[in-house]
């Protein structure tokens, strides 16, 4: 099955499963035990707050945990395709590049990698989504979480 092509515009990632269905009703839920705690105050009804907002709380630090494994799993795939890709006097610069810069960068096409990772360091820019726009040859990424 071939996938579309992938560009600024519509390369983030909704899982529809976490997005459109179990985080919602864990939102819903949350407020839900709200109102009942306030319209009949007991016990129940404030541990079944908790409870909610536990869940709450459980379903965004699931999905911090796997962004954050998948911003190291790309910082480390980027470093090894810079230590390829880039000339001599950027590759001994690699370390200097933030997480942030890394995670935009890698949707550059290998050949125009080294002249965009230069202008990043140049220009200190930091802002993913300024970096993301400056891409002209889109390398697609359809394996993120």
């Amino acid at each position: 099955m071939a996938q579309k092509v992938q560009n600024f515009e519509n390369h983030t990632r909704l899982f529809p499963p976490f997005h459109f269905i179990a985080f919602p009703i864990f939102i819903l839920n949350f407020i839900w035990s709200i109102v009942r705690v306030i319209r009949h105050p007991s016990y129940e009804a404030g541990l079944s707050v908790l409870v909610a907002f536990a869940l709450v709380v459980f379903a965004i630090s699931a999905r911090i945990f796997a962004l954050t494994v998948q911003d190291r799993v790309i910082r480390l795939e980027m470093r090894l395709r810079m230590q390829q890709l880039l000339p001599a006097d950027l590759r001994s610069r690699i370390s200097e590049f933030e997480v942030g810069q890394l995670i935009a960068l890698r949707f550059a096409s290998d050949s125009e990698l080294p002249d965009l990772a230069r202008k990043v360091l140049q220009d200190k820019i930091t802002d993913r989504a300024a970096i993301k726009k400056m891409v002209r040859s889109w390398q697609a990424d359809f394996l993120r979480a």
